[in-house]
């Protein structure tokens, strides 16, 4: 499993861009920049889109000012399912949606989870991480995949601020 200290693995993702599907190397999001990235177990369930992406959009101006570039949530879903999870919660604009439809990205950082017997399949378990440059400066992984209690924004903003 990723860990502090660890360099991201490079990924292309799919993102739902004006004009349809578009390709997103996580490289181009990290390279010289300070990325949070969060992930969810899927888009439109309870937990994710009641309790956990909401706190990043509201938090969208006080992430920037304390120096994050980007904000981005990660979910096994599929691009169109992203693209319309970000005009539903209010993100499009604000927050990147990254489909990672076959879990390649979450494979490759250890943080895949067996959901099957809730009838959903390997998904992302429930986390968040600041990345500085492509490294990882903090990782915050929930015990519980329906609960957010150390990987929402508020956390993120105290761990920014004692940056």
């Amino acid at each position: 499993m990723i860990k502090v200290g660890d360099r991201l693995p490079e990924a292309t993702f799919a993102v739902m861009g004006a004009d349809g599907k578009e390709e997103k190397k996580l490289s181009d999001m990290t390279t010289g920049r300070k990325l949070v990235l969060f992930g969810v177990p899927g888009a439109f369930t309870p937990t994710c889109h009641h309790n956990h992406l909401p706190g990043y959009i509201n938090s969208i101006d006080g992430l920037h000012a304390l120096g994050v570039d980007e904000v981005a949530v990660v979910s096994v879903n599929d691009v169109h399912v992203m693209g319309a999870w970000a005009k539903a919660s209010g993100g499009q604009g604000h927050v990147t949606f990254l489909a990672d439809g076959n879990a390649e990205f979450i494979r490759a950082c250890g943080l895949d989870i067996d959901l099957s017997a809730g009838g959903m399949g390997v998904r992302s378990t429930r986390f968040s991480m600041i990345v500085d440059d492509g490294v990882v400066t903090h990782l915050n992984l929930e015990d519980n995949p329906g609960q957010v209690e150390k990987s929402g924004a508020t956390g993120i903003i105290e761990q920014l601020k004692g940056e």
